[in-house]
């Protein structure tokens, strides 16, 4: 059985011979005065295609298509492939007009988002593995209701015993908005422990205000902070994986419609392109 480094080493090894000869075949065509932009024009236009038809392949688990991760090593290539075809197609200059000006910014958002989606799914992929336990997304509000509620009952419980308002007003101050749904986003992604380390230091400062009884609350409640800044770190790796689609897809299929018109009024005022 191949290895993933093996098999990525061969589909770079692929992906450079395809590369080579379309550029020789560019310059074949450019040295015999035939049109070059038009061969790359149409397989651009087909790797677009088939880029897009990745998402539909998502939705369609059920169906005898090939394997989700065969269907991402092949968007990967042909998005790289894709981004050496437009480079070919536009010549090296940068395009003059509206319309194709437009089509160039949205060819270069849809690869830039596509770039930045896959640097991100390597990095945030190893992440998650390394703070708390791997939640199901649509499970984080469950598990951070949970937390909450379980906050909430051992400040009142305190509350009611030792008739001590310490505990409470830190809770309202701090700890019910830090439960009151997800913290610390973009620190998150930063890698920043800076908020979490706060927010413990600032519940050790109290203890020397409360009991014993107190005091043993205090140490639940950090030890459900610690699992909620977890959470939270769960929540934003995740949500940034999910949210960046919803810029990418789109910007694709814009792409697509605006490549169809391109292809629509070439061939109705440019005349003959051989």
């Amino acid at each position: 059985m191949k290895t993933f480094d093996s098999r990525r080493r061969r589909n770079i090894r692929i992906l450079a011979a395809v590369a080579l000869l379309l550029i020789a075949a560019d310059v074949i065509l450019s040295v015999s005065l035939r049109a070059p932009h038009v061969l790359s024009g149409w397989i651009l236009f087909s790797l677009v295609v088939l880029l897009a038809l990745y998402n539909v392949r998502k939705k369609l688990p059920f169906l005898p298509l090939g394997s989700s991760s065969a269907w991402l090593q092949v968007h990967i290539y042909a998005g790289l492939l894709a981004v050496l075809l437009f480079v070919l197609h536009v010549r090296w200059r940068i395009p003059n007009g509206v319309f194709e000006s437009i089509l160039a910014l949205l060819f270069v958002a849809v690869a830039a988002s596509g770039i930045v989606g896959l640097i991100m799914s390597r990095i945030f992929a190893r992440r998650l593995t390394t703070r708390g336990a791997e939640v199901i997304y649509e499970r984080i509000p469950v598990f951070q209701r949970r937390l909450h509620l379980e906050v909430e009952q051992l400040v009142m419980s305190c509350l009611a015993d030792a008739g001590s308002t310490a505990l409470s007003h830190l809770y309202l101050a701090r700890l019910k908005p830090f439960f009151e749904k997800p913290r610390n986003f973009w620190q998150h992604l930063m890698q920043s422990h800076r908020a979490r380390h706060r927010l413990l230091v600032e519940i050790e400062s109290h203890e020397r205000y409360l009991n014993d009884a107190e005091k043993k609350a205090m140490r639940e409640i950090a030890d459900r902070v610690r699992a909620k800044d977890d959470l939270d770190y769960q929540y934003a790796h995740q949500a940034s994986l999910k949210y960046w689609l919803f810029a990418h897809v789109p910007l694709t299929y814009a792409l697509l419609v605006f490549i169809v018109f391109h292809v629509v009024l070439v061939y109705a005022f440019s005349g003959d392109l051989n």
